[in-house]
């Protein structure tokens, strides 16, 4: 494992953290009243849209998992499709798990969903830029001793991460705090976003911290 490799995915993880800052500090130069709290379900869209945007731009030019045949255009456009169908299965699915845990099923319907939207941002969107819709990859990758590279090595943390952070985000909604950010499902969202961020710099360091231990497949 060289340590060139290990500052690409470093970089790469700073670029997302910034794509998260800039989705909170720019829209508040056009938008008025824009805040996290107050216009949530808009920063919701915003930040979804940053960080997917980003995400498809890095990976397009760091190209982890680069394959030496070429593509046609119909295979890179079905393959294209194939990620957004992904994509809105993720979403509908992770709103479906929100419901089953708890959250109003008539009630809060855009939000619920924003929410999933955001989470699977936060972990579909890089399974789907680095690993493609190729479901045997995602299975091989998440299964024990399954990655291949620091990416997919990354790509766990972050995504456990993202789920810890969710979870976590749950805990303050019962209590009586009475606190403007308890109000469904900012906690939550806020939680994912802290819990992707802290993947995101978690993961390259570990994988630093532990190089040397780390073996690989096609290495």
């Amino acid at each position: 494992m060289k340590d060139t490799d290990i500052k690409r995915l470093l970089y790469t993880h700073l670029l997302c953290i910034f794509s998260i800052i800039l989705s909170i500090c720019i829209p508040s130069f056009f938008l008025e009243n824009f805040s996290i709290l107050e216009t949530h379900l808009t920063w919701l869209c915003i930040c979804s849209v940053f960080v997917t945007a980003v995400n498809l731009v890095l990976y397009l030019i760091v190209k982890p998992n680069a394959s030496s045949k070429r593509s046609s255009i119909s295979y890179k456009v079905t393959r294209f499709l194939k990620c957004c169908i992904y994509f809105l299965m993720s979403c509908f699915f992770f709103h479906v798990i929100f419901v089953l845990y708890g959250a109003p099923l008539i009630e809060l319907v855009l939000e619920t969903f924003l929410f999933a939207v955001i989470l699977s941002t936060f972990t579909t969107v890089p399974c789907l830029c680095l690993l493609g819709p190729n479901i045997k990859a995602w299975l091989r990758v998440f299964s024990r001793n399954g990655v291949t590279s620091i990416w997919e090595n990354s790509l766990q943390i972050t995504t456990i991460s993202s789920f810890i952070g969710t979870w976590l985000g749950a805990f303050p909604i019962p209590l009586d705090w009475e606190r403007p950010w308890q109000v469904w499902p900012i906690s939550c969202t806020l939680g994912a976003t802290f819990g992707y961020v802290a993947g995101l710099v978690i993961s390259p360091l570990w994988i630093y911290w532990n190089r040397k231990q780390l073996t690989y497949k096609n290495n």
